[in-house]
């Protein structure tokens, strides 16, 4: 195109006089309009294909954060088939008008590669530096997320930060959660460095402030999202059974509840821990307690719904600021065993789309999530949160696991590499890795539901 609008002139060059007949003057006019009519056709393309901005134009107003926000925790010393889940349609294209499903499609070849590595960012945990722990491949960084009829605009940090002036985005889950800020941090300190401003006495909830963007961001550890009391050792085994309260929620993020702009809130598998069910102040059953005290077997599904309705119904309450987001449940990618029975993950490339299953236990989770989710939106339409379905394209990566290479050379002494004598983590993410992609579909969620609201 360029090419022929260069050879435009010479072709439109009248040899003699410039002045000289009318059908001449005609012709010359006819071609200048030609010409023209051409030029403005290719800076319309041209301009038609750019993206649209991954970041969304914040309408609330500005608080003021308190000085030391610290002082708020101080109480805390084959593939599923396509879902048409709740308002997971959004405009990630190049053209407005077109709407999309950005939590349907496949990963595709990316050279480019991460914007960050485990060398430029200093908030990877060590059991997700999968590249220092000595992972020999390096394809699995190479993806990207792609949904199935349009393109996602990748996530932009300058103008994220930007936006977020003056802001407060809490992450209020289990260690997924944290996996997931870690992800978020790194892409952010690439732009400006944070200072961390809080931790709890185990650094499982941590507060960090981008100091020239006023903007805070925090994890907060609430596995349950409810009232738990929690006996198990630093590996995770519990030596007691978990007392889950199913009516009240845990005060450690909803006493901070009232600060924070932005949330992304889930649940995940400490559901499925040996559990002791109390509600107004009566233990009225268990999940997997095998006949304790004649207690009554409610299972995990039980005390799961019990614990999402009371989730959503609270950050649902329109005396809420914050836009929340509901992430769905993420798949663990184990074979041939449990973390604790020999199961290993040592695929290196993804799934197609077609391709993967999902555990009953992860299918029967999401299950619940989008029932009670649709719930809410029935109840209220404009009511502050939205989906992020992450369940689909997160199980298509088995192989942006760390599994052995959760801590450094495990194959080390070993004359053969054998996953199953080594404890491998098929459900936590390496950094850079797969859920890095989760922060494209995290604020292009979030645009879309604020350009909804200006509407």
């Amino acid at each position: 195109m360029m090419d022929r609008l260069r050879s435009l002139p010479k072709i439109m060059k009248i040899e003699g006089n410039p002045f000289g007949s009318s059908h001449q003057r005609n012709q010359v006019f006819l071609k200048f309009v030609a010409f023209f009519l051409l030029v403005g056709l290719a800076y319309r393309l041209i301009i038609t294909d750019s993206n649209v901005s991954p970041v969304p134009d914040v309408r609330t107003s500005p608080e003021s954060l308190p000085a030391n926000p610290s002082s708020l925790t101080a109480s805390v010393a084959q593939a599923p088939a396509p879902v048409n889940s709740p308002r997971n349609i959004t405009n990630a294209s190049q053209n407005d008008s077109t709407k999309c499903d950005i939590f349907t499609g496949s990963w595709v070849p990316d050279p480019s590669g991460p914007v960050y590595t485990n060398i430029s960012c200093r908030h990877i945990q060590e059991h997700q530096n999968c590249l220092k722990n000595g992972r020999p491949d390096s394809n699995y960084l190479l993806w990207r997320w792609k949904p199935r009829d349009c393109d996602l605009p990748r996530f932009n940090p300058e103008q994220f930060l930007d936006r977020m002036r003056n802001k407060w985005w809490a992450f209020i889950g289990d260690s997924i959660s944290r996996n997931h800020v870690q992800s978020l941090l790194c892409i952010l300190s690439q732009v400006e460095e944070v200072e961390e401003i809080y931790h709890d006495k185990e650094y499982r909830s941590k507060i960090w402030r981008f100091p020239s963007h006023n903007f805070t961001l925090s994890v907060i550890w609430s596995p349950f999202l409810l009232k738990a009391d929690t006996f198990e050792n630093p590996e995770g085994v519990s030596f007691s059974d978990i007392q889950l309260h199913l009516d009240t929620l845990d005060p450690k993020w909803t006493d901070q509840y009232v600060n924070f702009d932005y949330v992304v809130i889930s649940g995940g598998k400490w559901f499925l821990k040996t559990s002791i069910f109390h509600e107004n102040h009566t233990v009225t059953g268990c999940h997997y307690c095998q006949g304790k005290n004649n207690l009554t077997e409610l299972g995990y599904l039980y005390s799961y719904r019990k614990a999402i309705r009371l989730v959503l119904d609270f950050v649902a309450d329109p005396n809420h600021k914050a836009q929340v987001l509901f992430r769905t449940t993420t798949p663990d990618h184990f074979e041939n065993g449990e973390w604790n029975t020999g199961g290993f993950c040592n695929r290196t490339m993804p799934f197609k789309e077609t391709e993967g299953e999902m555990k009953s236990e992860d299918e029967l989770m999401r299950d619940i999530e989008l029932e009670e989710f649709r719930k809410t939106q029935e109840e209220d339409e404009e009511a502050n949160i939205a989906l992020l379905d992450t369940t689909s394209m997160s199980l298509l990566r088995p192989d942006g696991h760390p599994g052995p290479y959760r801590y450094p050379n495990p194959f080390s002494g070993m004359k053969i590499k054998d996953p199953v004598h080594v404890q491998n983590d098929c459900l936590h993410w390496c950094l850079p890795g797969p859920i890095d992609s989760w922060n494209d579909l995290m604020v292009e969620v979030m645009l879309n539901r604020e350009i909804e609201n200006k509407n």
